[in-house]
């Protein structure tokens, strides 16, 4: 989901408060159809602003919980709806992430991942904005199942979706803003891999559009779920913003790890590869 602005139309605050109101019809209409959990996309309530280094967007930052994730709260209660809401986080002055945090279909706060790969390439310049998340991969008992979150570049990294399956993940979700070309068919690969491999569902959120005066290219949506067989179950237009809704059988993932043996198989002994510099 995308605003077509550009920069200088409105304060940082006014885009914020925009985006946040373009979100709303969907938060409610997927409440109003009992879905059980949300997940928005990355940074939601701003744009994807990484293809520049401007450090106005600092402004953007905010405490998490804080103003933002305590309205969603009220959304969460109402609606008795657990909500993954990714946003631009601020530690403390100079202390920023790329964060998503976790409520409860009480509405009460459990809890935030902080993104732990943090890209700085042509057109995602995110280390300016960002600091690598130091929360490791946490898994949060909500009412309806144990979530997980990865974001947008986290998805190359296949070590922390396994962690992430070892820590107790029934579904995984990254929110993401990602463009079309060269990363575009590793989308529909990586993370059915990681569904498979791991034995978990997962949803992939990606925006779509294109946001002015960036020039980064077009978001392309797809997105999608899929199940712990790497089977996508369900995907939404490359082009429309629009509310995707899946059900899961949580039963399939015993299952599934009952048919592919991989947590029983592992061989954490041999991988001592992995941690050296």
């Amino acid at each position: 989901m995308s605003l077509p602005m550009t920069e200088g139309e409105g304060s940082i605050q006014e885009i914020m408060d925009a985006m946040v109101e373009k979100h709303i019809p969907y938060i409610e209409d997927a409440g109003k159809k009992g879905v059980q959990i949300l997940c928005l996309q990355e940074i939601f309530n701003t744009p994807y602003f990484c293809p520049g280094q401007d450090r106005k967007w600092y402004e953007s930052a905010e405490s998490v919980p804080g103003p933002t994730i305590e309205r969603m709260q009220a959304y969460a209660k109402k609606y008795s709806m657990v909500m993954i809401v990714p946003i631009f986080e601020k530690e403390q002055p100079g202390v920023l992430y790329n964060t998503a945090a976790v409520i409860d279909a009480d509405g009460s706060y459990l809890g935030k991942y902080r993104k732990n790969h943090i890209p700085h390439t042509t057109g995602f310049w995110e280390k300016f904005f960002f600091k690598p998340g130091n929360l490791g991969y946490p898994v949060f008992q909500t009412k309806y199942a144990k979530v997980g979150v990865y974001i947008c570049y986290d998805r190359h990294f296949p070590d922390g979706a396994r962690i992430l399956g070892l820590n107790g993940a029934e579904i995984v979700y990254n929110p993401s803003a990602t463009v079309a070309g060269l990363s575009q068919y590793l989308w529909k690969l990586e993370q059915p891999a990681h569904a498979a491999a791991n034995g978990y569902f997962m949803g992939c959120i990606n925006r779509v559009g294109e946001e002015k005066p960036w020039d980064l290219g077009r978001f392309y949506g797809t997105s999608y779920f899929v199940d712990p067989r790497g089977q996508i179950i369900s995907e939404a237009s490359e082009y429309d913003d629009e509310l995707l809704i899946a059900e899961f059988d949580l039963d399939v993932i015993d299952e599934v790890r009952s048919t592919w043996q991989f947590y029983r198989d592992r061989r954490p002994e041999t991988y001592g590869k992995l941690t050296e510099l």
